[in-house]
């Protein structure tokens, strides 16, 4: 009777999981053709935000009650999770499209922002108030140009049977929000699920957050990750990623640094090294290609070498001797 409730809170997440991130890849995609925005932008801002939602939450939540060394583990674990769990898995069930032309320009602002926080936490080991300024006007610049960026494309998309009636355009956004709220709830559904059960078999509190935490809060990224390869909508998938990430590295870490200043701790340099070579790595699957190629695919084959990434990662971080 004690697992009873969480055993149907994961089946009840999972269920709810799958059915939202269809529903929030479909009015992403209506929201782009409305607009005529390119869905790389879609995945970056209304994707990348809204799938960085827990991790936003849980930074916030941290930071108030003293402890926001767990936003910047959280902030650096999402970031590993989603480029070779989530890239990894997505890879692996439908291989994902790159337009190299506009992802590349995107990756710039990742590594750029990877390496400022690096610097900014890592050369006095403190975040704090005046460091958290700097990550927000980074987020501030990155938007500016993003947006200026979406008025200079018009997609159409295939996939729709007609266009869309841009009457109705306030009906797609609130089934985007409900969506996302939906989608949001299962994933702690899980987590909540996860962690009882995993306390039950006696699990330690370390492993339970390094993998049920840290996985619960990149499973949104995860659901929208492969529904959007399903539907054929690859720039979503990249987007998405890329997206998270930027606003993981400077909105999530901006938050301790503004409310509750952490000093960094040396264990935490092994994950931001670990973070900043996949983000270095993601951008083999731009670069390394025929230079009049405008499109690449990341194969089964990349996507299962970011696994294998992922496990030597965790295995050298967490079970070596």
């Amino acid at each position: 009777m004690i697992l009873l409730f969480p055993i149907i809170a994961l089946v009840t997440g999972f269920v709810m999981l799958i059915l939202s991130a269809d529903l929030f890849t479909d009015n992403g995609v209506k929201i782009a053709n409305v607009y005529k925005i390119s869905p790389l932008i879609i995945g970056i801002i209304i994707f990348g935000f809204g799938t960085s939602a827990p991790e936003i939450f849980v930074s916030i939540f941290a930071a108030f009650q003293d402890h926001p060394e767990l936003a910047v583990g959280n902030a650096f674990g999402s970031n590993i999770l989603n480029i070779a769990l989530v890239l990894g898995i997505t890879a692996m069930i439908v291989p994902i499209t790159v337009n190299i032309k506009a992802t590349i320009k995107q990756w710039y602002f990742l590594i750029a922002y990877t390496l400022i926080t690096g610097a900014l936490l890592l050369w006095d080991k403190h975040l704090g108030f005046f460091d958290g300024c700097i990550l927000l006007g980074l987020l501030g610049l990155f938007l500016w140009y993003t947006f200026k960026e979406s008025k200079k494309v018009h997609d159409k998309f295939d996939n729709l049977s007609s266009n869309v009636d841009i009457s109705q355009k306030w009906i797609i956004w609130r089934n985007l929000l409900i969506s996302l709220v939906v989608l949001l709830v299962s994933a702690q559904l899980i987590v909540y699920a996860g962690v009882n059960i995993a306390e039950w078999f006696g699990i330690p509190d370390l492993i339970i957050g390094l993998t049920i935490i840290a996985l619960g809060t990149s499973l949104p990224e995860l659901a929208v990750a492969i529904t959007s390869a399903i539907k054929r909508q690859h720039e979503m998938v990249v987007g998405n990623i890329i997206g998270s990430n930027i606003f993981n590295t400077v909105a999530v870490l901006a938050i301790p640094g503004l409310i509750s200043p952490v000093t960094i701790q040396d264990e935490i340099t092994k994950d931001y090294l670990a973070m900043l070579a996949l983000t270095i790595f993601l951008a083999v699957f731009f670069l390394f290609s025929p230079v009049t190629k405008l499109k690449d695919t990341i194969s089964r084959l990349e996507g299962f070498g970011l696994i294998m990434i992922l496990s030597i990662y965790i295995y050298i971080r967490f079970l070596s001797p």
